[in-house]
């Protein structure tokens, strides 16, 4: 499994914006093949951060993810918005889940 967390500072005044095109890709995306969980979320203490938490089935669903045009204008259109560059770290998380 692949686990992807982002986040965004977003210019102020533009937050309903950068949401309404952050839910539509979140809708788009759990359609995908191999999307396990794709959401958005507003920062409670910092109001203008959006925080991206996706978990995908393996690399290559994720790289299918990041080919389609509809990421690609995503991912302009928010930047466009966005009051510094995004940013995104993805894991490799193949392990078995520690229980207890």
């Amino acid at each position: 499994m692949i686990l992807v967390l982002g986040s965004v500072q977003i210019h102020p005044g533009h937050m309903d914006e950068a949401l309404h095109i952050s839910q539509a890709h979140v809708e788009r995306s759990r359609g995908e093949p191999g999307c396990l969980e794709h959401g958005v979320h507003r920062s409670h203490d910092q109001p203008d951060r959006l925080v991206f938490v996706e978990r995908w089935a393996d690399a290559a669903a994720l790289q299918a993810h990041f080919g389609v045009p509809a990421s690609r204008q995503f991912v302009k259109a928010l930047s466009a918005l966005a009051a510094a560059p995004p940013s995104m770290q993805v894991y490799d998380a193949t392990l078995q889940p520690v229980r207890g």
